[in-house]
């Protein structure tokens, strides 16, 4: 049976810059973060270069497959910022001159002393039939279209574009996580845990190894919407891993760290 109740998003990271390691990403992060806090369910995360045809089909993709579709990167005022003509592509629109964008930018370059141009009116040019979102940092606009919500790149103004749009999107139920340390490695434990994962196929199950502690840590995160289920689950695991812990004769971890 489907959990009906479930919201979904999955995320475009748009950009040559960040395939080549010359910018760092951040913006993963920061709207898997926002998406728990709403109880979505960031599902996928697509990171293409700045190719019309990549851009177009990652979009198309993720946008029939879950509730909600955020990208990032490419809508400022240079040649290859070439997200808005994707995504104009992919919902076969027009992508002109938007009113409301020009006026936000014209107020602001007014206030700044910044040249009109052909260039950054570049940033006003929003898909026919979609809405603006709001930019608090710097005036230029996002834009929302069917289910894809378009952000900027920068991440000081991606994360107000998603202050911005938060009011706008359902949540679903929110996850709760819980944590167990373990004093042991992944390969001691990975065996028990895959057979407690078939047991509880509603809770999610990920083990992370630890470094830095001058031994072998390993941590153990639960997730599930279901707060029962992850109790009940987190019980099984509490006592898995305390017989590993028995077993190889090692101190637990309260005590360890």
């Amino acid at each position: 049976m489907s959990d009906t109740s479930r919201v979904t998003a999955g995320l475009v990271v748009i950009g040559d810059e960040i395939l080549s390691g010359r910018t760092k990403d951040v913006n993963i992060g920061a709207v898997a973060e926002f998406c728990t806090d709403l109880g979505i369910d960031l599902t996928e995360v697509r990171v293409v270069a700045d190719e019309m045809d990549d851009i177009v089909a990652a979009v198309n993709a993720l946008r029939a497959r879950y509730t909600y579709v955020f990208t990032t990167g490419g809508i400022g005022p240079t040649h290859d910022d070439i997200t808005a003509d994707a995504i104009a592509r992919a919902f076969g629109v027009d992508l002109p001159i938007n009113p409301e964008a020009r006026a936000m930018l014209e107020a602001r370059w007014q206030q700044t002393g910044t040249e009109v141009n052909e260039a950054r009116l570049r940033m006003a040019r929003i898909p026919e039939g979609a809405s603006l979102i709001v930019n608090a940092v710097s005036a230029a606009p996002g834009f929302r279209i069917g289910n894809v919500h378009v952000m900027a790149g920068v991440p000081v103004i991606m994360r107000a574009m998603l202050e911005a749009i938060a009011p706008t999107l359902q949540g679903g139920r929110k996850v709760q996580s819980v944590t167990v340390k373990a004093a042991v490695g992944e390969g001691t434990i990975g065996s028990p845990l895959a057979a407690l994962q078939e047991e509880f196929p509603d809770v999610k199950m990920g083990s992370y190894p630890q470094m830095g502690h001058g031994r072998v840590m390993t941590e153990l995160v639960l997730r599930s919407h279901d707060e029962a289920r992850l109790e009940q689950a987190a019980g099984r695991v509490r006592a898995m891993v305390a017989e590993a812990h028995r077993k190889a004769g090692v101190t637990p971890p309260d005590e360890a760290y």
